[in-house]
């Protein structure tokens, strides 16, 4: 089946063109609109699904997980918002474990066979393909190409990649390491350790550039025995709290995730050390249990309300039969916000 870049060039127009064409936007002329729809009429066109060729009402929503509360939290206020503005919401779970679990790239096709006009997509696979073997990471790249060339209209939350041309909307992952370093380090902490997700994690190695800056400019070495690398997740946390501990000596650690924070505050407990008496936790996220853990968990929220606002309306504006949006020129970054509760504390001395 033809996409839009084949019809597009059949007909001798732009993508861009065709996709005004079939979303019944302005500012193509008579002649070149009856070309594109004779071109239409003689090659089959349904790589985008009908949502190409019908305004459907439907957008699909992919999370990489529901397990980390904070995708559920992304999940339900992008529905809300979409609700909103007269859209109804598929949402697809991309990396289930269950062994019937569907990856991104099958539930984009799914979502485009059901006919969803666009596409918000939560930490993409894209997002940490940088240090993926080249193979891997060209399969990747060309997965969300295809979708582009083809006039699918996508917002990126928290991931992304400046070649697509995908508009984004993101939090200061830096400005969060940088935050929760400073914080402790106005506490009185000297060696704070970095529980980290795993290494070629964007959001990892951008909150690792925030830890550095933080150490430095307080005048202590980002020491690389101060960094343990984990999966996501409380098992990881824990895990990376072992081998921290194994190889140095820390009062304080930020993390990767509130979810990566509750494995530290339970591995802690396991080797004998009080939070925050003998280790403080910084966690990332500010999850609906931040609040409720034991000690309630100092984090760096993102403002998902908001995040959720700004990519829904990008969507939105994208798929208006009038839309002029322009994709190169979009990309709204969101600061973190401390929030201090219980589980950090000036060191024992």
């Amino acid at each position: 089946m033809a996409g839009l870049s084949e019809i597009a060039r059949a007909a001798g127009v732009s993508v861009s063109t065709v996709s005004r064409v079939l979303n019944r936007r302005a500012g193509v002329n008579q002649d070149t609109r009856r070309r594109v729809l004779t071109v239409l009429a003689e090659i089959p066109y349904t790589s985008r699904g009908i949502g190409a060729l019908r305004r459907t009402g439907v957008i699909g929503l992919l999370v990489p997980e529901l397990s980390n509360p904070v995708f559920p939290a992304f999940a339900e206020a992008l529905e809300t918002r979409a609700a909103s503005a007269g859209y109804a919401s598929m949402l697809c779970n991309t990396r289930s474990l269950s062994p019937q679990g569907l990856g991104e790239e099958e539930y984009v096709r799914m979502l485009l066979t059901r006919g969803v006009e666009g596409m918000i997509f939560v930490s993409p696979d894209i997002t940490n393909q940088e240090n993926a073997a080249d193979g891997e990471a060209g399969r990747v790249r060309s997965h969300y190409r295809r979708l582009v060339d083809d006039g699918v209209q996508l917002v990126f939350v928290n991931g992304g990649a400046a070649s697509l041309n995908v508009p984004d909307v993101r939090v200061d992952e830096q400005l969060a390491g940088y935050t929760a370093t400073r914080h402790l380090l106005e506490l009185g902490h000297r060696s704070i350790g970095f529980v980290s997700g795993p290494a070629y994690s964007l959001p990892s190695r951008l909150k690792h550039a925030g830890w550095a800056a933080a150490m430095e400019e307080a005048g202590h070495a980002s020491r690389p025995e101060l960094v343990a690398h984990a999966p996501y997740g409380a098992t990881g946390g824990a895990n990376a709290l072992r081998e921290l501990l194994g190889r140095t000596e820390v009062t304080g650690v930020i993390c990767s995730s509130d979810h990566m924070a509750l494995g530290v505050v339970a591995e802690a407990r396991r080797q004998g050390r009080s939070v925050p008496a003998d280790l403080s936790v910084v966690g990332f996220d500010d999850s609906a249990l931040a609040a409720y853990c034991g000690p309630p968990l100092t984090t760096l929220a993102q403002p998902i309300g908001e995040m959720a606002a700004a990519a829904v309306a990008e969507l939105v504006e994208r798929l208006e039969p009038e839309s002029d949006a322009d994709a190169d020129t979009f990309s709204r970054v969101f600061r973190p916000r401390l929030v201090v509760r219980e589980s950090t504390a000036p060191p024992a001395r």
